[in-house]
């Protein structure tokens, strides 16, 4: 399925294609997100069980978290629409012995063909670059089982995350590309609780994901009002 017939921006497709050879360097414009992947992995890992588990990564990008649920023991699927960053994580998970189903494909082709067909579901740092957030968590449930869990991590819509997430990331400590945001994309964690109600989802745990830009140090807090993160449990069929 095309970027353009799926719950996606061509235009926010584009810019993460363009920067998908320098993925995996650690320096590089993805840095935050290779500072935040332990941190992601290791909240998943205490409230799922991974091991066996058949696992999905939304939006995988270059495969980072992929590869860090395949390594605990899932089966892993990761799809994502552009490309180059589909290449880039088969050949760095070629080359790190890891067996990881990438796709170019979008979740609602797959939510067609394969409805609640997996245990975790994961979607980080996406719903704020789709047009349709909503309906792109209504899809996200579609694709977990029942009893299954569904992870997502975003950006809180407010003063503080408008200066730290696009301010001081992107023109300030030039952390992240500029553009990287648009800041009334950002999603309050009240309003993706609401549509996880809509969408069959309870949700269990809300929690913030900080980065000290200068240390490199990240940590879960128990304030999501910057990056935060989100699990949900599939309780219903839609």
């Amino acid at each position: 399925m095309s970027a353009g017939r799926a719950n996606a921006d061509r235009a926010e497709v584009g810019k993460f294609e363009s920067l998908a050879h320098r993925f995996w360097d650690p320096r590089g414009e993805f840095r935050p997100l290779h500072l935040l992947n332990p941190v992601r992995s290791r909240f998943i890992l205490e409230r799922a069980q991974l091991g066996g588990a058949r696992a999905l990564d939304v939006g995988c990008g270059g495969g980072l978290l992929a590869e860090s649920l395949s390594r605990v023991g899932a089966a892993v699927t990761a799809i994502d629409l552009a490309p180059a960053m589909i290449e880039a994580a088969r050949q760095h998970a070629a080359a790190s012995g890891l067996a990881i189903d990438y796709r170019v494909e979008s979740a609602e082709e797959l939510a067609a063909c394969e409805p609640g067909g997996f245990d975790v579901v994961t979607c980080m740092e996406m719903l704020e670059h789709v047009p349709e957030p909503a309906a792109m968590l209504a899809t996200l449930a579609r694709l977990a089982t029942t009893g299954g869990h569904v992870f997502v991590s975003t950006l809180h819509r407010n003063l503080r995350s408008f200066l730290a997430a696009i301010v001081a990331a992107e023109y300030v400590l030039r952390l992240l590309p500029r553009g990287t945001h648009e800041y009334e994309r950002f999603i309050r964690p009240s309003e993706l609780a609401r549509w996880g109600r809509a969408a069959g989802l309870a949700l269990r745990d809300v929690a913030g994901l900080e980065i000290d830009p200068f240390t490199g140090d990240c940590r879960v807090s128990r304030d999501p009002s910057v990056n935060y993160i989100a699990h949900f449990v599939r309780e219903t069929r839609p």
